[in-house]
């Protein structure tokens, strides 16, 4: 049984984000790395994304399915790392239950193209930060541990496991 409380971190803070740098292992054995938008984020952690089934990131997944999911938002000084395992998944249901106006721009023959497959990530274990305060009370924490010797007080930090 997946962890609720774990799933409820992941969800909240890479739906706020949307996007994340996906990177898989290359076909020439080296990381490979590109923002894809999460189309969504199932009850049991499950991670979605779209994609075309013929793409170089879809052949990597085939060789190796270690995938690492990386969100970003500085604004808010939070930061989500999710290791997972990707499969592709061709499901007519899915793809019309996860399709957004968004995705056309990518797939313009709509939910219907016959290259388009979905990405699902099952996590594994995440990390992150989560430091929501506002900049300046992170920058007189920084400055305060630089004073004190202390290390500064960014907020909080945890490694989670699916």
């Amino acid at each position: 049984m997946k962890n609720e409380k774990n799933i409820a971190i992941l969800k909240e803070m890479a739906e706020s984000v949307r996007t994340c740098m996906f990177t898989t292992f290359s076909t020439d054995n080296e990381f490979g790395s590109r923002p894809m938008g999460t189309a969504k984020i199932d009850d049991d952690g499950n991670v979605w994304f779209f994609t075309n089934e013929f793409s170089l990131k879809s052949k990597e997944i085939s060789k190796d399915n270690n995938v690492l999911l990386a969100y970003s938002d500085p604004s808010k000084n939070t930061y989500l790392s999710v290791n997972g395992k990707a499969e592709l998944v061709d499901d007519q249901i899915r793809k019309e239950a996860y399709w957004s106006i968004f995705i056309k721009a990518w797939f313009p023959k709509g939910v219907e193209d016959p290259n388009l497959i979905l990405i699902k990530v099952t996590p594994e274990h995440a990390e992150y930060w989560d430091s929501s305060s506002s900049k300046a009370v992170v920058l007189f924490s920084i400055l305060k541990a630089v004073v004190t010797g202390d290390t500064p007080d960014l907020g909080k930090h945890d490694t989670i496991k699916f």
